[in-house]
């Protein structure tokens, strides 16, 4: 059986088809289709129901990805560990980041480590958290930043929690208040972040908490354009309180949300029980070094989940 084959066939899954498979692994949809073949053929079961509009696992085919999963990120475990015992500390880091607030978190942690490891390489990657989580534990990246809680099979290390804050166009009744009760906000339309983003749970369930099904006007994965929607009175929006302080325009204020369980809370992770590489424990503990310095409050003091 070929590591090559199961990469193909756990692909088609992640990416929902062999055509979208084939763009990830470099190969042509007939290239892709054969391969999945060959291995339902070397197994003796389908694993793959094209009857659908996607594919989907038949009951072998659950049974075959999980397995393939532990082996290719094996694999990478393997030839990472084998390249450190040669003293190698070149080579490579991949870092998973969201797209909310990486530049004004992680930017300048770049810079240090370039000085302190000039010969790692930085490979990133942007996507919304459920998705990066999904990369760390398919070993396709050493670290993601994500959103806790996280699930079990990852462990953690914080970067922040911050609380959210709603956006509002100026001049709207509840913008001049200090606070704003979340069951206020009932009778608006809201504005989300695209599907895969981990802030909406939060959001969804702070609504739910406070006794209502949100309506929702409009999603986009661009803060700004967020933003711009806000100050054109389409609805109102969330952000972190560290990213609205540096990112609201005229005509748009942020106000804090009296709602203890909707915060940010930003952490590092890792697949528990993984192996790390020199280059990704060089990353956390300098992360930490950070974190330790920006630390303001108690709520910052244990920043590492065992």
């Amino acid at each position: 059986m070929e590591l090559r084959a199961l990469r193909v066939f756990t692909e088609v899954i992640r990416q929902g088809g062999f055509s979208q498979a084939g763009k990830t692994v470099f190969l042509t949809q007939s290239a892709v289709s054969k391969a999945v073949r060959q291995l339902e053929d070397e197994l003796g079961f389908a694993l793959i129901d094209r009857s659908g509009h996607k594919p989907a696992l038949t009951d072998a085919g659950r049974v075959a990805f999980r397995h393939a999963q532990t082996m290719l990120t094996q694999r990478e475990d393997l030839l990472t560990e084998l390249s450190e015992l040669k003293g190698l500390k070149r080579g490579a880091l991949r870092l998973g980041l969201p797209p909310i607030g990486s530049d004004i978190l992680f930017a300048p942690i770049f810079a240090e480590y370039r000085t302190r490891h000039p010969d790692i390489e930085i490979q990133l990657v942007e996507h919304g958290s459920r998705r990066l989580e999904e990369m760390v534990l398919a070993g396709e990246v050493d670290l993601g930043a994500s959103l806790l809680p996280v699930p079990e099979a990852l462990d953690w290390q914080e970067v922040t929690r911050e609380p959210l804050h709603v956006l509002i166009a100026e001049g709207h009744p509840l913008s001049r208040r200090p606070e704003i009760a979340l069951e206020e906000l009932k009778d608006m339309p809201l504005i989300f972040f695209d599907s895969g983003f981990a802030l909406n749970p939060i959001i969804l369930e702070g609504c739910r908490e406070a006794g209502f099904e949100p309506t929702i006007a409009a999603r986009s994965g661009q803060i700004n354009f967020i933003v711009e929607l806000v100050g054109a009175g389409l609805g109102v929006g969330f952000l972190p309180r560290l990213i609205a302080d540096l990112r609201v325009r005229p005509g748009v204020v942020h106000v804090p949300v009296h709602s203890p369980a909707m915060n940010w809370h930003m952490a590092w992770v890792w697949r528990r029980g993984g192996y790390l590489s020199f280059a990704a424990k060089a990353w956390l503990d300098l992360a930490r070094e950070v974190t330790m310095k920006a630390s303001t409050s108690p709520a910052h003091g244990s920043d590492t989940h065992p």
